[in-house]
């Protein structure tokens, strides 16, 4: 039996895993516990997302077990055994400001969880491809020192620099730099993904994302930029937009693409790597453009407002260059584009409200 066994299963990522792979599996196992409404409240809950697979994929299992929980997960990695040939690890603590408030839980989750997955992965099915979605934020506030140029909506890298082309690649520096204590947590579980590749010559592979969205996004006002917005476009709540005049920069990925991404490693798994994840240049926008997408898309006026301050270890301008990733794998490229994000993202809210 092929199994692939997906951490989140009910988040943004692990759904669209879930969905993505079931064609492709005998099985999927999915863990989640619905931490993300400790995390965020109630509006935050993905319980409604992992129903939904429940219904609709008929070889999707759901264990709600916490990854922090050695136990609980090895008595799942004991069952399956060398059966799973495939190990998504999406499930995090996604927060800085949350991160913050409570460094030891979001330590726990994101640093000592993803140990634990990879060690049962050791123990248990060695010869899997294992897939850990990172962030750009390991990068810490080092793209701030760009040499960036402020443009009428935007800020913007300036045009003779080697990463205005492409974007920022992997060989920018995650050491000396503020991370938030978010990054630093995702930092200690991107490097020990790394670690396992090459000291236990495992089929490790680090994607370092971008603004990571799509439909099945629940975002909330710490976490989930593109979906929280679309939800304040619709339902006319309020939206503060933190610091750099609204002009900082994301690219933006839908999960579909990422998770294509997945499937390229998973067919030529390598040991040990590490690709930026993001829109790149084909999808990205500034806080201000994308209001006014928001805006343009749902037909509503947003109603929103500015704070000066801006978040600790925030970028100002960050576009993922995902070249070497294609240099890997020339069969993948980009599916949808940020109109078509939010437009989809749009849709699935009206869908849930419904």
């Amino acid at each position: 039996m092929n199994i692939a066994l997906i951490t989140g299963s009910a988040g943004l990522i692990g759904s669209e895993s879930v969905e993505f792979f079931h064609y492709k599996f005998d099985l999927i196992i999915g863990i989640d516990n619905n931490y993300r409404a400790v995390l965020f409240g109630d509006n935050a809950s993905v319980e409604w997302n992992n129903n939904r697979l429940k219904n609709k994929i008929s070889n999707y299992r759901h264990y709600a077990a916490d990854i922090r929980d050695n136990e609980a997960l090895g008595n799942i990695f004991k069952e399956y055994g060398k059966d799973i040939k495939l190990i998504i690890h999406a499930a995090a603590q996604p927060s800085h400001d949350w991160a913050a408030k409570d460094p030891h839980t979001d330590f726990t989750i994101n640093a000592n969880g993803t140990l634990n997955m990879l060690e049962l992965t050791r123990i248990h099915c060695p010869e899997a491809a294992f897939v850990f979605t990172s962030t750009n934020k390991v990068y810490g506030d080092t793209p701030n020192n760009l040499p960036l140029v402020e443009l009428e909506n935007r800020w913007e890298i300036a045009e003779s620099h080697p990463y205005f082309k492409h974007g920022i690649d992997e060989h920018m520096s995650i050491d000396q730099t503020k991370h938030s204590l978010f990054g630093a947590s995702k930092v200690a579980a991107d490097v020990l993904v790394q670690e396992y590749g090459k000291y236990f010559n495992m089929k490790t592979v680090v994607f370092r994302g971008g603004c990571l969205t799509g439909p099945n996004h629940s975002g909330t006002q710490l976490h989930g930029f593109l979906s929280y917005l679309m939800k304040c476009a619709l339902t006319k709540e309020h939206y503060t937009v933190f610091g750099y005049k609204g002009k900082q920069v994301r690219d933006n990925i839908h999960s579909w693409d990422l998770v294509n991404m997945f499937w390229h490693f998973y067919k030529q798994p390598r040991m040990g790597e590490v690709y930026n994840a993001g829109g790149g240049r084909h999808s990205n926008c500034s806080m201000k453009e994308a209001i006014t997408l928001c805006e343009k898309i749902s037909g509503n006026k947003m109603n929103y407002s500015y704070s000066q301050d801006n978040r600790i270890g925030d970028h100002i301008w960050y576009i993922s260059d995902v070249s070497r990733f294609k240099a890997h794998y020339p069969g993948w490229d980009y599916k949808y584009g940020l109109e078509d994000i939010l437009e989809q993202i749009q849709q699935s809210f009206l869908t849930r409200v419904e």
